[in-house]
């Protein structure tokens, strides 16, 4: 059979290898749920950068209309309520 130093032996390297085990799945667990955690913050910066992009689409091309004259002088009198001498201002209470 064995001796008292085999077992001793065995019991150690057992252990060893156990705890070597344990810290690897502890390792490769804590990796795989940043991984998770990156792809998911990954998906919500996409989706993010998808809503400026249309947000910048839509400002380029109110600074488009902005730069037309009579957009401007429409956009004023509807915005500000201005008026030009002569106009005939209508108030719409809704």
């Amino acid at each position: 059979m064995h001796t008292k130093k085999e077992k001793l032996r065995l019991f150690l390297i057992t252990v060893t290898i156990l705890s070597l085990l344990t810290f690897l799945v502890g390792s490769v667990y804590k990796d795989w749920q940043q991984i998770m955690h990156n792809r998911k913050e990954e998906n919500e910066l996409a989706l993010k950068y998808e809503s400026l992009l249309e947000e910048e689409e839509k400002l380029n091309a109110e600074i488009t209309k902005l730069g037309d004259d009579s957009y401007l002088a429409r956009y004023a009198k509807e915005k500000f309520l201005l008026s030009a001498p002569g106009d005939t201002l209508i108030k719409n209470d809704k």
